[in-house]
């Protein structure tokens, strides 16, 4: 192991998101997809997936339980070896989302970072498996 692995390996990381990120993020997005979240009402986010060959699929979030998942019963299905049947689980409280691992094999992970649970922020990032997804919340929800 090299000297820079044993001093990442041993370091906490804290990562900050300023609003010239996030606007970064949103370039990168498709004009479809930033109509899609200016139009979304109190109370929901999109779930917008980042990489690979269902980039820009996208996930509404409006019920206050939505499941994750490979079985073909989950709200979000998720269809790779990499996602376990009943994989997370994200929660609405109030005009705030949460995520949650339901005992995954691979692991839920926020912003890079492997959870159990989270609050989720606008522009943060979500891994299910193989699956990296982009936390996108109501416009209307924002400061409040």
């Amino acid at each position: 192991m090299s000297n820079f692995d044993e001093s990442e390996q041993n370091s906490s990381h804290t990562q900050s998101f300023s609003y010239a990120d996030l606007n970064a993020e949103e370039q990168e997005l498709s004009a479809e997809v930033l109509e899609a979240v200016a139009a979304l009402p109190s109370g929901s986010a999109l779930l917008v997936v980042k990489h690979g060959a269902e980039a820009g699929s996208r996930f509404l979030l409006d019920k206050e339980l939505t499941t994750a998942g490979r079985h073909p019963n989950a709200d979000i299905f998720l269809d790779d070896v990499t996602v376990s049947r009943r994989h997370a689980e994200f929660l609405r409280v109030g005009n705030t989302f949460q995520v949650r691992d339901l005992g995954s094999l691979n692991g839920t992970y926020y912003d890079g970072v492997r959870i159990e649970s989270a609050l989720l922020h606008d522009g943060s990032e979500v891994q299910v498996g193989k699956y990296h997804l982009t936390f996108l919340a109501s416009r209307k929800d924002l400061g409040s």
